[in-house]
């Protein structure tokens, strides 16, 4: 039971904290980030998000930093936002599967054209 309110926290945070990055933020740090995932704990006292971010490794990391240092207002806005006793502590990380698909397409292209 504790499994499916997990998975609706996770998908309540991932709408609020999708608005609130979109809106919210505005540290020109923050380039275009879209949250693809949340993964919360049974406890609901951590939740990991997960975050698509376009731009280079650098850029990302510059976003990442930015998020960090915009914690305190992030949970704060969730705690509004989403009813719960305990806000859940947010750590993010970069979500690579999507350049990891676009690797994996880019290869079996270049396997197609060496079969011609």
């Amino acid at each position: 039971m504790s499994n499916i309110r997990s998975n609706r926290v996770g998908e309540q945070l991932k709408k609020e904290l999708s608005e609130i990055l979109r809106s919210e933020i505005k540290d020109p740090r923050v380039g275009f980030v879209t949250v693809t995932g949340v993964d919360v704990t049974n406890d609901l006292s951590l939740a990991k998000v997960y975050l698509s971010v376009l731009g280079n490794e650098q850029e990302q990391q510059q976003t990442l930093e930015a998020l960090q240092q915009a914690m305190g207002f992030i949970r704060r806005e969730v705690g509004k936002r989403i009813r719960l006793r305990h806000t859940p502590e947010i750590s993010f990380k970069i979500d690579a599967s999507i350049d990891y698909g676009s690797r994996i397409e880019h290869l079996l292209k270049d396997l197609n054209r060496g079969d011609n």
